[in-house]
């Protein structure tokens, strides 16, 4: 009988393991749809933007324009973060892909300053490279905990170096920022992934936190995605 029960144990514990796996995999993948939806969204914005003669004038002309949206889209981010649990899962939602239309509205500057092949260039590079690093950071059991926080320090040094960049306007120094931001953002990349599953299992068994953390998620991956994006472009992209 004994022998029996514990078998009964194992098996309950076996199915439970499978069931856990399978959910979390539904979950990433809500997670990477919602991220590919928001880069979809942003694509689209940038180059239905880019190719308004009158909006990507009123932008160039008048600096403040850009400056106000960048402190939106950081205070956008900020909220979300802060207070994405006490809202409702639409509000999130329609937060995200504003976010998204946004940033877009933003990168059409940039990406008429290089060349088309260059940004799908770029656009190459950095799918291939943020993939292997979400790969890792999914299948390692090495926790990124400790990566994380030195990775988030270095964050904060290359915002204040960039901040401190714009009025000096040193050339290797912004070499320096882009490979420095490079190693950052590809750690990042496998950092969030690991910390994603984390989300999944604190959150399991809670539907409406599980659905809201899969926004979260995506918005974290999205912005590694994009920032590792623009990295490559200024390394690797061929201005007009």
């Amino acid at each position: 009988m004994k022998n029996g029960f514990n078998d009964y144990n194992r098996y309950d514990a076996d199915v439970y393991a499978i069931r856990q796996r399978a959910g979390l995999s539904r979950y990433l993948s809500g997670v990477f749809a919602w991220m590919f939806l928001g880069l979809l969204v942003t694509a689209f914005t940038a180059f239905y933007c880019a190719g308004s003669y009158t909006l990507i004038s009123a932008m160039v002309s008048n600096p403040l324009l850009l400056i106000g949206m960048a402190v939106a889209e950081f205070a956008l981010v900020l909220y979300l973060s802060a207070r994405i649990m006490k809202m409702g899962y639409k509000t999130a939602v329609s937060l995200f892909i504003l976010y998204s239309a946004l940033n877009g509205i933003t990168l059409s500057v940039v990406l008429l300053a290089f060349t088309l092949s260059s940004v799908a260039y770029a656009f190459a590079i950095t799918s291939a490279t943020f993939g292997f690093m979400s790969i890792y950071g999914y299948i390692t059991r090495t926790d990124l905990t400790k990566a994380g926080n030195i990775l988030f320090m270095g964050l904060v040094g290359l915002v204040i170096l960039s901040l401190v960049n714009m009025f000096l306007h040193i050339s290797s120094v912004e070499w320096l920022i882009s490979v420095l931001g490079l190693f950052v953002f590809l750690g990042l990349a496998a950092y969030d992934t690991q910390k994603i599953k984390r989300y999944y299992y604190e959150a399991a068994g809670n539907y409406e936190a599980v659905r809201k953390t899969a926004i979260m998620g995506a918005l974290q991956l999205y912005l590694d995605f994009i920032n590792l994006f623009l990295i490559l472009l200024r390394l690797v992209g061929r201005r007009r």
